[in-house]
C-alpha cells in the first residue's frame, strides 16, 4: 500500500472516530420569544439621500406585540372585554432622524402585522420637519386598502381606495417578513414575484403616489459575514428589485432572532436618482420594557443599542 493510500486511511478512522458536530440549536417558539413582555430595541447609524447630498443620521427599530382591534385598529387596553374583536399583532415602529442643513427630519413608520401570518393590517407614516407635517394611514381590510394623507404641501392630501391585489407585499413589510420569525421566507437561491407597494417613507421623499407595481425578491444561495459597529454577523442576504429600478439588499441574521443587520438602497444604474433612499448598520440591540424607563437617566440605556441622548 502506498504512503498516500496509507494517509488516507488514516484520515478517514480519524474523522470516524471524531464526535459528531453539534447540531444547531432550533429557534425558541414564537410565542417563547415574542410574548415575554419586552421589546426589542434594534439601533442603526443611518445614511439618507436627501436634496441631492448623503445625510448621516439614526434609526431605531422597536417590534413588540400587542392586542389590537381588528375593528377600529388601534390598541385594545383590555382585550378580555372584546374578545371577538381582539387580535395578536406584531408591530414595528422604525423610527429615522437626519440633519438637512439648518433643520432636521424627524419620521416614524408604524406597522401593525398579524402574528400568526404576518399580514398587515395597518401601516401609518408621520413626517415632520422645519417647513410642515405629513401623517399617512393606510387601513387593511380583505381585498381593500384605504389610504388617508393630511399634509401642510398642497396638493398631497387625499382620501382613497386601491385594490389589493393576491399575494401584494408592502415595501415596510420586508422589516419583519425576510426575518422569518416563524420560518424562512425563501429557501436558499428561491425567489419570488408579487406586486409591490412603495414604502410610505420613500414615497414621502421622493413625493411617488401610491401605486402597485411588482418587486421581485431573491435569497442569495450563500450566506455572508458581515461586520457593523454591533459586531460580526453571519447573516442571509436577500436582494430586492423592484420596478421602479431600486435595488435593496437586506443583510438578515442567520442565528435568532433573526434581526436586520444592515440594509441599503440603492438605483439600478449608476447615477440614477438617489432622493429618499436610504442605508443604515446596526449598532446595537436588546429587549426592554422601554415604556417603564422615562425617568431622569433612563437615557443611559440609549448605550444597548449603541446610541447616546440627543436633545432636539
Amino acid at each position: 500500500m502506498g504512503i498516500m493510500r496509507v494517509l488516507a486511511v488514516i484520515v478517514l478512522l480519524l474523522l470516524a472516530a471524531a464526535p459528531p458536530a453539534p447540531a444547531e440549536a432550533p429557534d425558541p417558539s414564537f410565542d417563547t420569544h415574542w410574548h415575554d413582555g419586552k421589546a426589542e430595541l434594534d439601533g442603526y447609524r443611518l445614511t439618507i439621500d436627501r436634496y441631492g447630498h448623503q445625510r448621516r443620521g439614526r434609526a431605531v427599530a422597536i417590534y413588540v406585540t400587542e392586542p389590537f382591534s381588528r375593528s377600529q385598529h388601534v390598541k385594545l387596553d383590555d382585550p378580555s372585554k372584546t374578545p371577538g374583536d381582539a387580535v395578536d399583532v406584531l408591530k414595528l415602529n422604525l423610527v429615522r432622524d437626519f440633519q438637512t442643513g439648518i433643520y432636521d427630519y424627524h419620521t416614524m413608520v408604524s406597522l401593525f402585522a398579524t402574528t400568526a401570518d404576518f399580514a398587515p393590517l395597518k401601516l401609518a407614516l408621520t413626517s415632520s420637519e422645519w417647513c410642515g407635517q405629513v401623517y399617512e394611514e393606510l387601513n387593511l381590510s380583505g381585498s381593500t386598502l384605504s389610504q388617508r394623507r393630511s399634509s401642510y404641501f398642497e396638493g398631497e392630501s387625499a382620501e382613497r381606495t386601491l385594490a389589493i391585489p393576491s399575494g401584494g407585499v408592502i415595501e415596510d413589510e420586508l422589516f419583519i417578513l425576510l426575518r422569518g420569525l416563524r420560518a424562512p421566507y425563501l429557501s436558499a437561491g428561491g425567489s419570488r414575484t408579487a406586486p409591490f407597494l412603495a414604502s410610505a417613507f420613500y414615497r414621502r421623499l421622493a413625493h411617488r403616489a401610491a401605486t402597485w407595481t411588482t418587486v421581485r425578491i431573491e435569497r442569495r444561495v450563500r450566506p455572508e459575514t458581515v461586520v457593523v459597529p454591533a459586531g460580526r454577523f453571519a447573516t442571509d442576504v436577500y436582494v430586492v428589485r423592484t420596478e421602479d429600478g431600486r435595488e435593496g439588499r437586506f443583510d438578515v441574521e442567520r442565528s435568532h432572532p433573526h434581526r436586520i443587520v444592515r440594509w441599503a438602497w440603492t438605483p439600478a444604474a449608476a447615477g440614477g436618482r438617489r432622493e429618499g433612499m436610504d442605508s443604515a448598520e446596526l449598532t446595537g440591540t436588546t429587549r426592554l420594557e422601554y415604556w417603564r424607563l422615562n425617568g431622569p437617566g433612563d437615557q443611559r440605556y440609549l448605550g444597548r443599542i449603541g446610541l447616546g441622548p440627543e436633545v432636539r
